[in-house]
């Protein structure tokens, strides 16, 4: 067979990286950048090869397996919908709706079919017990989001490609391509940054790979960000420089700000942060006599105790300091297919505490209960308890918290169903595994990202190769499966409702018409899924934009800069910190946090043997002082224990963790029985998650707090 090459976005992480891949004799030659992409440059980084891997895999399931006492057996998939849809069914009818819950995992949000069918799968289930990754990671951005600026999608994405200073907190772009900020070839753009007189800060209590090729790294104490960025503002506020400049009529309460801050003094903060006070100071006259500039918060701010509150005061320093809504600053998107407006026009800007958990009472954030109450409430007898589970591209026993009592958990439920490609740590606790075509099997447009880059373009990706005869696409699997517990009929052209009886690319198409570039407001030039197609490289759409009022879903079109729960919530911070300064957790006397590789993505590409290869990942890192205290040598084999949990693995002494914390990757511990992962059971590492603690949350919004684990060391 003839050589083809083929342009295609790589989907194995936010950064949307263009791809070309060349094929022959029915098999991926090579991956390589796609200098053409308006977006990435040509920019790639080692997952891609990822695709390939993952598409070869001798471990990825192709036909629906079902669990007898003899092991698994693969069946036909109308006998595999039966036995799904009857035990639901009869679950649901014998203990009520709730009884079955809902887990979507990361990879749902790289895959258009599940995006565009997801939700209409979920409703058909009609539980309330619906749970995602979201809340093991960027949930306190959508409650910031939704409570500032009415929408909990309108995120602000910093404008790193024209800013002069960059604070980054909490964040390794370097090695996780942006996160909540698409930015495929961080290195180069930071690079940029520089070379034009700009400055790059990171604040994190690891020099991570971000922090050693910025201008200034100082390290923190995990948890204590919101301390930090508070007294950032007490500064700002004390030397007269906050100047709102265009955003004055715009904001709404700004004049509470000054008297909020008052008590977090430079020096209060450094005694609880771990900085000095010269320093919390100069950060703060930098950022505020820049020419431009941006804060930017990620995963260890999230992924906290004060979660919500640290990315509320990451938007009102951008918004004080009138770096929002310009050029250099913060700045919305504006998309080709504009998720935002498409949910705001039925009414979709999100929702907080509509329900509650059963047993802990943790609010609910459009549609969703924080995922540290899955297992609680799978464990937990009595009426509204989980008796059935469906995870769809999800791992949460690796990758929530506590992941031994959700192990444990799954393996009581009376009904389990996965979509997934792999026989993994979660997965194996099914009755029945439905597998979708992989992705380079399907085509292929990022909805959610567009609306999180540092550039507005548009690429559509065709598939490299067809699907086997027999394969179902997930967003079959999810259609099939809701038609049939909605009992209609599966042919979709006796179905009512137009969404259903349509393809993803025809969804697709009509929304990019529609959109603000489309066909609708410009025939001739405007977008459509045709035009996209006749450019595989992606068609770049421009810089970001100002756009205020209009993207505000507020009422009156201004943005709340002091909700009422986030000033609540300092209550709870001050609290913890400035009635408790010193504290101590016993024994249990260092911080613990996770970590990023370059070559993984969390907890699902640990079979891909080119990502995989290499020395040992999965190690605990910490700084020289603590060794010598605990009286450890490099490679030592040592036991870390926290309230919930120990795992024993080797530590690397290493002058990159600040004193009193140590970090370990997440997304490892592949040594359960019962999977098929050849590559990673070979590499199994050991799961953070045996140490974090469900029962450590943001408490506004649910949020995990898997940054600042109390933990102890202990010699083996």
């Amino acid at each position: 067979m003839p050589q083809t090459t083929h342009y295609r976005t790589c989907h194995l992480c936010e950064a949307m990286c263009g791809v070309e891949i060349t094929v022959e004799d029915g098999a991926i030659k090579t991956i390589k950048g796609d200098k053409k992409d308006p977006l990435s440059q040509g920019h790639i980084c080692p997952k891609a090869m990822g695709m390939k891997d993952i598409h070869e895999d001798p471990d990825r399931l192709k036909k629906p397996l079902k669990r007898t006492k003899d092991g698994w057996e693969e069946i036909s998939w109308e006998a595999a919908y039966e036995e799904v849809v009857t035990n639901l069914r009869q679950i649901q009818e014998k203990y009520g709706q709730n009884a079955v819950g809902i887990y979507k995992g990361n990879p749902n949000v790289h895959n258009l079919g599940g995006q565009l069918y997801g939700a209409n799968f979920s409703r058909a289930i009609k539980t309330k017990n619906n749970f995602s990754a979201t809340s093991v990671d960027q949930l306190p951005h959508h409650l910031a989001s939704l409570f500032m600026f009415g929408h909990y999608l309108l995120t602000p994405i910093p404008d790193i490609d024209h800013t002069d200073y960059m604070l980054i907190m909490g964040a390794n772009p370097m090695v996780s391509n942006g996160s909540l900020m698409t930015v495929p070839g961080f290195g180069q753009r930071l690079r940029a940054l520089q070379q034009r007189g700009g400055k790059a800060v990171v604040i994190d209590p690891r020099k991570t790979e971000t922090a050693n090729k910025a201008s200034e790294h100082f390290f923190i104490r995990p948890g204590t960000d919101a301390v930090f960025l508070l007294a950032l503002l007490n500064v700002l506020y004390a030397e007269n420089l906050a100047d709102l400049g265009k955003l004055a009529d715009l904001v709404t309460n700004a004049e509470l700000i000054p008297n909020m801050v008052q008590t977090y003094t430079p020096e209060i903060a450094a005694n609880i942060t771990g900085m000095s006070t010269e320093d919390i100071r100069q950060i703060a006259r930098d950022f505020a006599q820049a020419k431009t500039a941006v804060a930017y918060g990620r995963m260890g701010l999230s992924t906290q105790a004060f979660g919500g509150v640290c990315q509320w005061l990451i938007n009102v320093i951008n918004i004080v300091t009138g770096n929002f809504d310009q050029p250099g600053g913060a700045l919305f998107t504006t998309p080709a297919i504009d998720v935002v407006t498409l949910l705001g026009f039925v009414g979709a800007t999100g929702n907080l505490g509509r329900w509650k958990s059963r047993v802990r009472g943790l609010p609910e954030f459009s549609g969703e209960l924080p995922v540290a109450a899955l297992a609680e409430e799978i464990l937990t007898e009595g009426e509204g308890q989980i008796k059935a589970m469906v995870t769809i591209a999800g791992n949460p026993v690796l990758s929530t918290p506590n992941g031994k009592q959700l192990d444990e958990a799954f393996g009581g439920l009376e009904f389990m169903v996965a979509i997934d490609i792999y026989l993994n740590e979660t997965t194996r606790h099914a009755n029945i595994i439905l597998p979708p075509a992989t992705g380079i099997e399907s085509e292929h447009y990022d909805l959610i990202f567009h609306s999180f880059a540092v550039r507005n373009t548009a690429k559509f990706s065709q598939r490299v190769f067809d699907p086997e005869p027999d394969a179902k696409h997930d967003w079959e699997i999810m259609r099939d499966l809701a038609n049939l517990l909605k009992g209609e009929p599966d042919n979709p052209k006796e179905q009512k409702n137009l969404f259903r009886r349509l393809s993803p690319e025809a969804i697709l198409d009509l929304a990019i018409r529609r959109g603000r570039y489309g066909t609708k407001f410009n025939k001739e030039k405007g977008l459509n899924l045709q035009k996209l197609r006749a450019n595989p490289h992606g068609v770049d759409l421009g810089p970001l934009q100002s756009s205020l009022p209009n993207r505000l879903f507020t009422k009156g079109k201004k943005i709340q800069l002091v909700p009422d729960l986030f000033v609540k919530d300092l209550a709870r911070l001050n609290a913890t910190y400035l009635s408790q300064e010193g504290q101590t957790n016993g024994d249990f006397n260092l911080y613990l946090i996770g970590r990023r590789h370059l070559r993984s993505n969390n907890s699902w590409m640990h079979n891909s043997y080119r990502l995989i290869k290499g020395g040992n990942r999965c190690t605990m890192q910490m700084n020289p002082q603590d060794a010598e205290t605990h009286q450890l040598a490099d490679g030592q084999q040592v036991k870390v224990s926290s309230r919930v949990g120990s795992i024993e693995l080797p530590v690397e002494i290493t002058e990159i963790m600040m004193p009193g914390v140590v970090s370990i990757p997440h997304g490892w511990g592949h040594d359960h029985k019962d999977i098929r992962l050849k590559e990673a059971q070979a590499n199994p590492g050991v799961s953070i998650n045996d140490l974090t603690d469900e029962l450590l949350i943001d408490e506004l919004s649910g949020n995990a707090a898997f940054s600042g684990v109390p933990v102890k060391v202990e010699v083996l």
